[in-house]
């Protein structure tokens, strides 16, 4: 890979990882330099597949498993689509990303579904397109090409979704991942990235509780997403996709006939391995000190990055993401919504707040979000808003 893809390698990794950086090894031994110091975020192909797309979910600190059903559905739990008050929606939303370091990455997604008539099914479709602007090529020796080139990726995903029991519904959503990082004039092993992954989806719901005299539901949900094929950009490398598992849990609670509240929570898990820790022996080979072997496939990484961290235990429980979110809706026209996002230090150290507001105009819904950083101005998150606006027809 080119300086010019590791160049754009580090910018989108960014967007993802705080501080992520490599652990350290003693090139004449086995010794861990600096292990209580170090870092070891797992980093994958096409990240742009796990930021949070849409004003709603993004207000909420990114919970999305078992909020009730919307158009933004897609990404998050696509099986909540037959649970949907509308029979169609259509919507559209736009992130601009890494606002505070550059001016020229965008997300735009766009999403539908449509129930059939029995109420049983329903189907489902997006696209998420994600350009990072333009980057200054380089050769191998850093020296400059002269020229820009403009990466662009984006996915497509198709979903169908049915309810299996009264409080059983269950999801599958097909993907074409597509991956351009234009580089084509610097490498001439270089080609675009392409990828077919599936999603695996359910939820299961309560409609009818109560809690004290407010009227209430529950709901759990669970996305596997991503299973699907590693992404090749040059003959010799193959990286995998950020296959993941979520799962969440969520209430609402009916306070009156002008007030509702809705708690939701979310765990995320990246089903990929984990980097292990590398050293030298006598003969300067480079050889894996802890942790085990991560050029495997994608299946055998779903079931490894369970037990291969190095640290053990207590690190994969390390690599478990947690976000929780509020949401408060008055005469379920207007929205205020809040929310945390977590990651441990050795992980990537995001942690933020966000914020968001929400605004129902009989078909039309137009919902904005802000995130608030713990790090800071310093973050490469920081200043980062989305706007998204839907389109609710046949409401039920």
């Amino acid at each position: 890979m080119t300086n010019t893809l590791k160049t754009l390698s580090v910018i989108v990794a960014v967007a993802l990882s705080h501080n992520a950086v490599a652990q350290q090894v003693n090139p004449g031994g086995d010794d861990i330099i600096g292990r209580e110091h170090s870092y070891n975020a797992i980093t994958t192909a096409v990240p742009f597949l796990t930021i949070a797309a849409d004003s709603r979910a993004g207000g909420m600190g990114d919970v999305g498993a078992a909020t009730t059903a919307d158009v933004w559905s897609q990404q998050w739990n696509a099986s909540k689509y037959v649970l949907a008050q509308s029979d169609m929606s259509v919507g559209l939303a736009y992130t601009p990303w890494l606002a505070h370091i550059t001016n020229d990455i965008h997300l735009l997604y766009a999403a539908g579904y449509k129930k059939f008539s029995s109420g049983n099914d329903a189907i489902g479709a997006s696209l998420r397109y994600f350009s990072v602007g333009e980057i200054p090529a380089y050769d191998e020796n850093g020296t400059s090409l002269g020229y820009n080139i403009s990466p662009t990726e984006f996915a497509l995903d198709f979903s169908y979704s049915r309810k299996l029991a009264d409080k059983f519904v269950m999801g599958i959503t097909g993907r074409f991942i597509y991956s351009n990082l234009n580089a084509a004039q610097s490498d001439a092993d270089y080609r675009p990235g392409k990828a077919v992954a599936a999603d695996i989806s359910g939820t299961y719901i309560e409609p009818k509780l109560r809690l004290g005299s407010m009227p209430a539901s529950f709901r759990a949900g669970f996305n596997i997403s991503n299973i699907g094929s590693k992404i090749a950009y040059t003959s010799n490398n193959r990286d995998f996709i950020p296959t993941n598992l979520k799962l969440g849990a969520g209430m609402e609670l009916e306070i009156d006939k002008h007030n509702d509240l809705g708690f939701y929570l979310d765990f995320n898990k990246l089903l990929v391995p984990t980097p292990p820790l590398y050293g030298y022996d006598a003969d300067s080979n480079r050889t894996i000190v802890k942790g085990r072997d991560p050029n495997v496939g994608p299946i055998a990484g779903i079931f490894q990055s369970f037990y291969d961290a190095p640290d053990g235990f207590s690190e994969e429980l390390a690599e478990i993401m947690v976000s929780g979110g509020v949401e408060y809706w008055y005469n379920k026209q207007f929205a205020v919504r809040g929310g945390y996002f977590h990651e441990s230090r050795i992980k990537g150290n995001r942690k933020f707040f966000s914020v968001g507001i929400g605004l129902r105009m009989n078909v039309m819904g137009l919902d904005v979000a802000y995130l608030v950083p713990l790090q800071g101005t310093n973050s490469p998150l920081a200043n980062t808003f989305r706007v998204s606006l839907k389109f609710d027809l046949n409401r039920s």
